[in-house]
């Protein structure tokens, strides 16, 4: 990853609260697990923000090597890497990700 990927990954994880970088947009996900994650967060009514990985190949690889994470989609909330959407359904299902995301809201 070049360091102007690198600091563009940077810019947009500081830049929202509630970041899913993901295959396609909230509007239209383009694979299944990447609507998982826009099913979970809609239902809890919380801003958050979508990066298409679909749209930008360097965003694509970079986001792997930056959360060291092999798959899309990937969730950070208050700029840290929280996982991808097994994670995230986990969190959700036990009330760690609503708890999390307001706090992050909240500061």
């Amino acid at each position: 990853m070049t360091p102007e990927v690198q600091q563009r990954i940077d810019n947009l994880v500081k830049q929202h609260k509630v970041l899913v970088f993901m295959k396609g947009n909230k509007l239209m996900p383009q694979c299944g697990f990447s609507n998982n994650v826009v099913q979970m967060l809609n239902s809890l009514g919380v801003p958050y923000e979508t990066v298409d990985v679909l749209e930008d190949f360097e965003i694509r690889q970079g986001i792997k090597e930056y959360s060291n994470w092999p798959t899309i989609p990937q969730l950070y909330v208050d700029g840290q890497f929280v996982g991808g959407s097994d994670i995230a359904i986990e969190l959700y299902q036990n009330g760690e990700l609503q708890q999390m995301v307001e706090v992050a809201l909240a500061t």
